[in-house]
């Protein structure tokens, strides 16, 4: 796989819960190379890696794989719920922003800024 690859794989097996980022990925690569535990070749003009005998070796003495300690005791569904709203609750504020009134922004800032403190009270068990 190339790094690009191991980012978006690395998301998948984790249901989004950690997605590394390129900063990240790129120079661990590098180092893994470096120690001997991976190669990597040109193809296409991406650089493709893979493991080498005494990488193998590592990874299968090594410990659990990060994805799932990062995905441990996740509610997958809950969390598709959550991402959605959020997600539904910023196209409806990016709506009224770009096509609404002057008033009409204002009054979509303020549902939003009081959205986000009745959230904080629901941690707070106040109503």
């Amino acid at each position: 796989m190339h790094g690009y690859e191991m980012i978006q794989e690395i998301a998948e097996r984790s249901g989004g819960a950690w997605k590394p980022s390129p900063g990240s990925v790129y120079p661990t690569l590098q180092l893994l190379e470096d120690e001997g535990l991976i190669t990597s070749a040109s193809e296409g003009g991406k650089k493709l890696f893979s493991l080498t005998e005494s990488g193998r070796t590592a990874a299968d003495e090594g410990p659990d794989a990060p994805w799932e300690e990062a995905s441990r005791g996740i509610d997958f569904e809950a969390l598709g719920e959550i991402r959605q709203a959020g997600f539904g609750l910023m196209e409806a504020f990016g709506q009224v922003w770009k096509t609404g009134s002057k008033e009409q922004r204002e009054k979509a800032l303020a549902v939003i800024n009081e959205a986000r403190k009745k959230l904080y009270l629901i941690l707070a068990d106040e109503d």
